[in-house]
């Protein structure tokens, strides 16, 4: 009895513990975004915020995930020992930052203690909750920086010792403590908070409605409601299995009921909500780390991110029209509200986004900036009127607080670890060895090393969320495309557009596993069929790779053209792929509007009379497909 009653005080503690610091998270990093340190007058360093956020995130993972990954269980003595040992060690770094760093050049051993503790206890942490696939690669880097000196050929590198190491990833500026958890903990943060007090005050379900509301009286509304409802959802959670998780559960049953497929269904809602990512003015977290990578303002990464993000859901949204009148859909199977009851029920929760979009586009201010300023108006907005049974309190502001440094867990370790393998691609010249590698391997030719960019991107992303996968694909595949002559912008979009579709590819899809789930559908077949819908987003890269007036990048009337020629190309693609047009169409027929489609495209990777060709096949396009359309029409009964 008396050791039942010591495990459920030391289960009640450790739910407390885990409140207080996924609190603690969101807290400072408003407070630190505030400059509350420097209106007080105290000097505090960007790495002594880092180093207590990163404790605060190993706490909490500790204890809500277990050794064999199981979330939500017990907590036993070993966690809660690892959960304490993290915090404090990284909470004492916090204080004492400033006279470790001035010693660290004679390797004191509490260094090496602490970078010790952060290089193991992050590892694990990421095997616990991210899996197998990270810490692989994360571990390889590790072992290699041990025996870069043994290493033999142009990948040799600097001789390091095990203190070295650990001191150097577990503590160093450049590595733990770089960019990636600077983004994470200073900006992402803010965006996951105002996502979380939108939904808290109805977004969530104001958005559903509003795409029932425009879509849902037309062909394959069902399907329709999916793509707009992951798209605008997508934009702001940033992340696409919560993305599928969350809309899924309305969306794909609406689908069943209308006809779609078990496998399409869930296909459909996995590709729309992993494009949220690239979907501006939120995306999702990876943006913000490209944005400092690239030492641009984040308005240049979003405006960029416009015209590939309209390609993609236009593909999906003919996809799923062509479909639904194809196989004959029924209407969706439910009271359709109208767009003005929505807006006049929900037009308070366009407030923030105006708020945002002003403060990014308008004001021109920074995104952490933009992100308080829109979470204070959520509030403001939340307090004083309701959309349907949502109405934010000062409890579930709370919540909110503590739901938002829960969320950000998992992403805090996956950062701190592609800092271990930035570090390590810095301290041993692996970085620019491999970048001279790749480049040697191709001959300096763009193509393949585009290809070969791509097929690591994916490999790499199976199993991974997005921004640990942009962050490893950044230090070690973008510095090769862009030595390569690549536009710095096109390149990082590139690996973010690649490292996104391993949320839809086999055999390890987790957007579409998950929608897969929901449909009670066979995993692999629908991961097969978001490729086919998804089609789209594995053609777009490299068409912007090489055409800048698709990142809006040139004239006014040469980004006009190229965006015109990709559409007529996406959409005589799209036709060709769902093989209707008026009606079914053979294979010979499909064949050519693809041959057609792909060549309307502007790819400006090709040869220099390729713009003619794009002409000329936009105009055999639109002439054959508006005489099928009115062939099609004139041959339905009055």
């Amino acid at each position: 009895m008396v050791e039942r009653g010591s495990v459920s005080i030391m289960q009640s503690g450790a739910t407390g513990l885990v409140k207080v610091c996924a609190f603690l998270i969101t807290v400072s990093c408003i407070l630190w975004n505030l400059d509350l340190p420097t209106r007080l007058g105290v000097a505090v360093l960007t790495e002594q915020y880092l180093a207590l956020v990163l404790g605060l995130a190993i706490c909490i993972l500790f204890l809500t995930v277990s050794r064999t990954r199981q979330r939500g269980g017990s907590v036993g003595a070993l966690d809660m020992g690892l959960a304490l040992l993290g915090l404090v060690t990284l909470v004492y770094t916090a204080f004492a930052y400033v006279g470790l760093l001035n010693e660290i050049a004679f390797r004191p051993p509490v260094i090496t203690f602490i970078g010790a503790v952060v290089t193991v206890l992050v590892l694990e942490g990421v095997r616990r909750n991210s899996g197998w696939a990270l810490f692989i690669i994360v571990a390889v880097f590790v072992v290699y920086a041990l025996m870069a000196h043994l290493v033999p050929g142009p990948l040799i590198g600097r001789n390091l010792s095990l203190v070295q190491l650990v001191q150097y990833i577990g503590f160093d500026p450049s590595a733990v403590f770089g960019t990636p958890l600077k983004v994470g903990a200073t900006v992402v943060i803010l965006f996951v908070f105002f996502g979380t007090l939108l939904f808290i005050a109805g977004g969530g379900e104001f958005f559903t409605d509003l795409s029932f509301a425009v879509t849902g009286r037309t062909r394959g509304g069902a399907a329709k409601i999916a793509v707009v409802a992951s798209a605008l959802f997508g934009s702001i959670s940033g992340s696409a299995v919560s993305n599928v998780v969350t809309t899924g559960v309305i969306t794909i049953p609406l689908m069943r009921r209308g006809g779609y497929s078990k496998n399409d269904s869930g296909a459909i809602e996995s590709v729309a909500s992993t494009g949220g990512q690239l979907a501006p003015p939120i995306m999702g977290a990876a943006a913000f780390l490209m944005a400092e990578f690239l030492e641009i303002p984040y308005m240049a990464v979003a405006m960029a991110a416009i015209v590939p993000a309209v390609l993609y859901y236009f593909s999906v949204f003919v996809q799923v029209d062509l479909m639904a009148a194809r196989d004959r859909f029924a209407m969706v199977d439910q009271e359709i509200p109208r767009i003005f009851d929505v807006l006049q029920r929900g037009w308070h929760l366009v407030i923030p986004f105006a708020v945002l979009l002003y403060a990014l586009f308008g004001m021109n201010s920074e995104p952490e900036d933009a992100a308080m300023m829109s979470a204070v108006v959520i509030v403001v907005v939340g307090f004083l009127r309701p959309y349907g049974e949502h109405r934010l309190t000062l409890r579930k502001l709370l919540d909110a607080f503590v739901d938002t440094g829960t969320s950000m867990v998992e992403l805090i370790l996956i950062v701190a670890a592609a800092g271990f393998v930035i570090g390590i691609l810095n301290i041993t010249g692996l970085g620019f060895a491999l970048t001279l590698l790749l480049v040697d391997a191709v001959g300096g030719s763009l193509v393949p090393l585009l290809l070969i960019s791509a097929v690591i991107c994916i490999v790499l992303g199976m199993g991974m969320p997005t921004s640990g996968v942009y962050v490893l694909l950044a230090a070690l595949v973008g510095p090769a495309i862009v030595e390569a002559g690549v536009d710095p912008i096109a390149a990082h979009l590139f690996l973010l557009y690649f490292g996104m579709m391993s949320m839809i590819t086999p055999p390890i899809a987790l957007a579409a596993f998950a929608a897969a789930a929901i449909a009670k559908a066979d995993a692999m077949a629908t991961g097969l069929a978001a490729v086919r819908i998804g089609w789209a987003s594995f053609v777009i890269p490299f068409i912007f790779v090489g055409t800048p007036a698709l990142l809006l990048q040139g004239p006014p009337a040469e980004i006009a053209v190229d965006i015109v020629e990709a559409l007529i190309g996406i959409f005589a693609m799209s036709v060709a792929v769902v093989g209707y047009f008026g009606r079914k169409l053979g294979p010979l027929e499909r064949l050519g509007l693809a041959i057609l489609g792909a060549a309307c495209l502007p790819l400006a990777l090709a040869y220099a009379a390729w713009g003619t060709v794009n002409l000329v096949c936009a105009a055999l396009l639109v002439a054959t497909l508006g005489y099928r359309l009115v062939v099609a029409r004139r041959s339905v009964p009055a």
